[in-house]
């Protein structure tokens, strides 16, 4: 505990000094001058201050109005020293909320007492504060490690989904970042990236709920085939949905409406526009950029070219615009999240 004594006779600060190192202080910083006391403050932080009201160039009032302004310098308790007489005095300070008073001349039994409580009152509140700081720090930590553990799950789950699936690989991770870069140069905030990079990767986990013979067919679909290879997207929502978790809600929304098209001929609702939320837009292009351009079993990737020719000549048709030109407005990043995530041979 520091105590800043104020007072422009020196006796005084040597004796209040004295008394207040006795109540086991660690230090005790004494100024003649207020105006050096107040420099000082800006500064340093007191534990408690003894304060004379009588001194010249600055008096105690003033130094306590402008020491009140400082940002850490309400709770602290300033003791104002006074004559007995000055009733007004204590009033006004009492108005620029001094904690408490001394009268001179100073009896000593009476400052022990006033200082130890007040200096007991202040280490209590300053407990509670690094308590309050350490059950904060906690929570967020818990909270964080919550947070790691369900998004571990939900990658993992969307592994699964992967290896059901002839879309195996890298393609998860390319089209999350894929989406998270969009909502970048859309504006999102750093936390909205974040969440739509962990959020991206179930866009179809609903996919483990489709027959092999379906899900697995080298050529292409029968129209019956198709109407079961599209409940995907339902399924998916289905397994997801009903979450406390905002990830897995936003996971959810988008496994439901990531194939949606913006001229309403998408499925499974038909949803047109600004009806399907922009984080199912955002994965629509991301989703069908990497799938175009991937090798698959049943087919080889898209030239770079050719699969962004194919996103600007379907803009505003099967994808919202903005999210195409966001995509394609940091062409480095593309390739560079194409380098960093590649397909094993």
């Amino acid at each position: 505990m520091k105590v800043l004594i104020v007072d422009d006779h020196p006796a005084n600060l040597t004796l209040l000094s004295h008394l207040v190192k006795r109540l086991g202080v660690s230090e005790t910083i004494t100024f003649e001058n207020p105006v050096l006391a107040l420099d000082w403050c800006h500064t340093h932080q007191p534990d408690m201050v003894l304060l004379d009201y009588m001194m010249p160039v600055m008096d105690g009032l003033q130094f306590l109005q402008h020491f009140r302004t400082l940002p850490f310098a309400n709770p602290i308790p300033v003791i104002m020293i006074t004559a007995d007489t000055e009733s007004d005095i204590k009033q006004r300070a009492l108005d620029l909320s001094a904690t408490d008073f001394l009268n001179k001349p100073i009896d000593k039994s009476e400052l022990t007492a006033r200082v130890r409580n007040l200096l007991d009152l202040q280490r209590f509140q300053k407990q509670l504060s690094n308590q309050a700081a350490w059950l904060t720090e906690e929570v967020k930590k818990a909270t964080q490690e919550i947070q790691e553990r369900e998004s571990e799950i939900i990658l993992r789950l969307s592994k699964a989904a992967e290896y059901r699936d002839p879309e195996t690989g890298y393609h998860i991770y390319r089209m999350a970042h894929f989406a998270a870069l969009i909502a970048k140069n859309m504006g999102f905030s750093e936390a909205e990236q974040t969440m739509l990079l962990k959020a991206a990767p179930m866009h179809d986990v609903g996919k483990m709920g489709i027959p092999d013979h379906i899900l697995l067919k080298p050529g292409r679909l029968t129209p019956e085939e198709l109407v079961i290879m599209r409940r995907h997207a339902q399924i998916g929502a289905k397994i997801l949905e009903g979450s406390q978790s905002p990830l897995l809600q936003l996971a959810a929304q988008i496994a439901l409406t990531h194939h949606e098209r913006i001229d309403g001929q998408g499925y499974p609702n038909g949803l047109r526009g600004n009806d399907i939320p922009v984080q199912g837009r955002i994965t629509a292009v991301a989703d069908v950029f990497d799938a175009l351009t991937s090798q698959r079993p049943y087919k080889p990737g898209w030239p770079l070219d050719k699969a962004v020719a194919y996103l600007k000549e379907h803009a505003g048709t099967h994808f919202d615009p903005a999210c195409v030109a966001a995509f394609l407005l940091d062409w480095d990043s593309v390739l560079s999240i194409r380098d960093t995530f590649k397909d094993a041979p």
